[in-house]
């Protein structure tokens, strides 16, 4: 494909994106398997069958936002820098989540990190301020074939269903901005997403069908069972019960899909 071909407008595409990741409506087995290669996790991550502090961190992070508990986001925050997470985590979870939750509850959480990191500065913390994406996001038809690359291998298959096909342009934006523009960024590799993605979908009632999927996609990026339910364990024991409940909910109809 030509890569110099102008992408839709960001504005236009940024605008959707919002309501295109509400759908959840794809057609894709459980349990197929990746045939491109994603940003890869520390090693040790995925070796483990326990999240580390960092991962546990990231869930308890974005289902504050999504809430828009300030207070508990802020703890958060504090406790996943101190966990090892980088500024450029930290940030990149936020900014991501604007796709799921929307703008202004990422604007509002990205302005609190930025009172945490101030404060911590104050206080003679000097936390590690990471990286950005060590290539350049490609552009135009290359952005999109990258796009639909990334979001096949997420979601198990090349989506399709009817809604897709009543608003073909909503499949559109998602290859071009989602799994695009946000998943084309290898500064925050997949799992870490995946983790941020289910525990935003977990505080948000009425997105169980979207919940499920991702508990799969978790699933397909080399997340394990055992790592989600302890997922769902930190969101009971320090998160928002109703959200750990969702969460656990729907761990337990993905895992069926798949026998």
């Amino acid at each position: 494909m030509n890569n110099t071909k102008p992408a839709k407008p960001r504005s236009v595409r940024a605008t959707a994106v919002a309501m295109l990741l509400g759908l959840g409506l794809v057609n894709a087995p459980a349990h197929a398997a990746p045939n491109t290669p994603q940003p890869a996790a520390d090693a040790a991550q995925t070796r483990s069958e326990a999240l580390s502090a960092k991962q546990q961190a990231i869930p308890l992070m974005a289902s504050f936002m999504a809430a828009s508990d300030m207070p508990r986001l802020n703890a958060a925050l504090h406790a996943g820098l101190d966990a090892g997470l980088t500024i450029s985590d930290a940030r990149e979870v936020l900014v991501q989540l604007y796709a799921y939750v929307g703008f202004p509850k990422s604007l509002n959480a990205l302005g609190e990190l930025l009172k945490v990191v101030e404060a911590r500065k104050q206080r003679g913390i000097q936390d590690a301020p990471g990286r950005e994406p060590s290539r350049p996001i490609p552009t135009g038809d290359a952005l999109v074939a990258a796009g639909r690359a990334n979001q096949t291998q997420i979601s198990g298959a090349p989506v399709q269903g009817p809604v897709f096909d009543f608003a073909p342009v909503i499949n559109q934006y998602l290859q071009a901005h989602l799994f695009g523009d946000i998943f084309e960024r290898d500064n925050l590799d997949w799992q870490s997403r995946e983790l941020a993605t289910v525990g935003a979908l977990a505080a948000t009632p009425g997105v169980e069908a979207q919940l499920r999927s991702h508990m799969a996609a978790s699933m397909r990026v080399g997340l394990t069972a055992a790592q989600l339910h302890q997922l769902t364990q930190v969101l009971a024991e320090r998160g928002d019960a109703q959200a750990a409940q969702r969460a656990s909910e729907a761990l337990k109809q993905a895992l069926a899909a798949r026998k």
